[in-house]
């Protein structure tokens, strides 16, 4: 029985995580930084790589090693084991979870997964990607953890003329909402923990 509570999160996980680094490697392979293809005018997919360092720190840019990339990188995989262990938990209670709890943190798990592959692995197993250069697989440009995280999915879905300073924060560089550019793995865990907090936080209460 407690198999068969696992199952569910366990397929949910691979698909997502599989979907993820499709899409990552196919953009990584095929475009140079900051170029894409436009879907609709107000969906496109545009390259652009995310160092991810912890508050910021990243340490002497001129080469020298960063800290806080390495610190982000050890932090998700901390997250990863206890939100696995928080579910392990969850399939051993004798009152099911909600399903869509299940579902919702199979998603984050996924996000945070599909993000910490690309920290792991991307800067062994992939050249630098330039703005003149599609990167390609071998020559990897850093080491184990070290590997930047792959963006695509943007929205400019309309431009502002002039745009408030407290909202200046949803807009890009051309004033166009929503101007942050993300990759599935961060659309999973936004919308996993938007979830949760509207409609499942009773469970947590309890």
């Amino acid at each position: 029985m407690r198999q068969k509570k696992l199952f569910l999160p366990i397929i949910i996980i691979f698909v997502l995580v599989l979907l993820d680094q499709a899409l990552k490697i196919w953009i990584k392979t095929s475009y140079e930084i900051g170029s894409g293809v436009e879907i609709f005018s107000w969906f496109q997919l545009r390259f652009v790589e995310n160092n991810g360092a912890a508050f910021g720190m990243q340490i002497a840019a001129d080469g020298g090693f960063d800290w806080g990339k390495l610190l982000l990188s050890l932090f998700r995989v901390v997250m990863i084991g206890l939100l696995g262990y928080y579910m392990y938990r969850l399939s051993r209670r004798e009152k099911p979870a909600p399903k869509g709890v299940i579902i919702a943190l199979s998603m984050i798990m996924a996000g945070a997964i599909g993000n910490l592959i690309d920290s792991m692995f991307y800067g062994m197993i992939f050249s630098e990607s330039t703005f003149s250069t599609v990167a390609h697989w071998g020559d990897g440009y850093s080491g184990f953890m070290m590997g930047r995280v792959v963006d695509m999915l943007y929205f400019p879905l309309f431009k502002w003329e002039s745009v408030p300073e407290w909202l200046s924060f949803l807009v890009d560089n051309e004033n166009y909402f929503f101007g942050a550019i993300f990759n599935l793995a961060d659309a999973y865990i936004s919308v996993a923990v938007v979830y949760l907090l509207l409609f499942q936080y009773k469970f947590f209460d309890k």
